[in-house]
């Protein structure tokens, strides 16, 4: 199982990433790429009334509809998804990328970066992309880990926390070697906060292995080096909020991984298990794929251990599950729920 150690070494930042991103493009293979977009985009100048696409400019949907008259995010789709399986050394989980979650090129466009805010042309986008590499990474970035709206600090789950707390008290696992699992780590911060509860707690780095466990190499790759090329000032914050793992020498106690928890992972047994933001929520929501998922993970959990999973930034519209169709599936795999201060909770017998 292949992953990234918690390093704040720039080398080992550009030796990694240098396995996941391709140096280099050929040009001359995108020609006629860049040939199509950009007569869709000069058609689209000579013929769509004003005003455009552009940065910062709300996609109405008139907007959106002239867009789709004249650059079909149907026809600029299948451009971009060659540019990420050409870019990147992995194949790449597409329906993570923008051109998955946008109606129109204009939606994109309105949601780009400042560092893309010039490229209102996909064809010139494409162009820089190929010749800049630097570029290229940050549009990588942009497009695998888009900006998240529940905020950069390693405790997003407080009430599950105290659960946690709780738990290690009535158990005594005090000193004991525990293994942890975050199951759906995402970017790492909370996964460095439950190695934070845990040292808070009596844990030395030599009593604990914790593991973060994503679909994204990129992400992973930011959990590792705390670096998001792509955002400034999200890295600084996370850079704040995990630097104590690092002063405390624990961060050694941790390793990201990309790893499908439908397919069957394995590994070590985990004594505690969290699986925050993915059940129920966009990704993993038909009931089989639920019961899947919960069936891997209780296969992951020591007898007496714990799995836990919370969700407070996939409500409203992105929720696709209820809270008590999610318990009863932890249920109808043999774990046993119990109250939990947020989110549920239930123990392996």
């Amino acid at each position: 199982m292949a992953g990234f150690t918690p390093s704040l070494d720039p080398a080992d930042a550009r030796r990694t990433l240098a396995e996941l991103i391709q140096p280099h493009l050929d040009r001359d293979s995108f020609a006629r790429c860049i040939d199509d977009l950009q007569h869709m985009y000069s058609s689209c100048c000579a013929y769509c009334p004003y005003p455009f696409a552009g940065y910062g400019l709300r996609a109405t949907p008139e907007i959106s509809y002239q867009c789709e008259q004249w650059l079909p995010l149907d026809e600029l789709r299948p451009h971009f998804h060659r540019f990420y399986r050409r870019a990147l050394t992995y194949p790449p989980v597409l329906s993570s990328t923008p051109f998955a979650s946008s109606a129109s090129w204009a939606g994109i466009v309105a949601r780009f970066p400042p560092f893309l805010h010039h490229f209102d042309n996909p064809a010139k986008l494409f162009e820089q992309l190929l010749a800049d590499a630097g570029l290229r990474t940050k549009f990588l970035f942009w497009s695998f880990m888009p900006e998240r709206f529940y905020g950069s600090g390693s405790d997003r789950y407080p009430g599950q926390s105290a659960t946690i707390a709780e738990w290690i008290q009535e158990r005594h696992y005090r000193g004991k070697h525990m293994r942890c699992l975050d199951a759906a780590s995402g970017d790492g911060a909370n996964t460095y906060g439950v190695a934070r509860l845990l040292v808070e707690r009596g844990w030395l780095p030599d009593r604990l292995d914790l593991e973060g466990w994503t679909l994204e190499p990129l992400e992973a790759w930011a959990a590792a080096y705390g670096r998001f090329p792509h955002d400034p000032a999200r890295e600084r914050l996370f850079r704040a909020g995990s630097a104590d793992c690092f002063e405390r020498g624990y961060a050694t106690a941790i390793r990201f991984c990309c790893v499908n928890i439908l397919d069957a992972p394995e590994a070590e047994l985990f004594d505690l298990i969290l699986c925050n933001g993915l059940l129920g929520g966009p990704l993993i929501h038909d009931r089989r794929e639920m019961d899947t998922a919960v069936r891997n993970l209780t296969g992951l959990l020591a007898p007496g251990g714990m799995l836990l999973a919370a969700d407070h930034f996939h409500g409203g519209w992105k929720q696709k599950c209820p809270q008590d169709e999610l318990r009863a599936v932890f249920e109808m795999n043999g774990l046993v729920t119990i109250e939990a201060a947020e989110g549920i909770a239930a123990l392996k017998p």
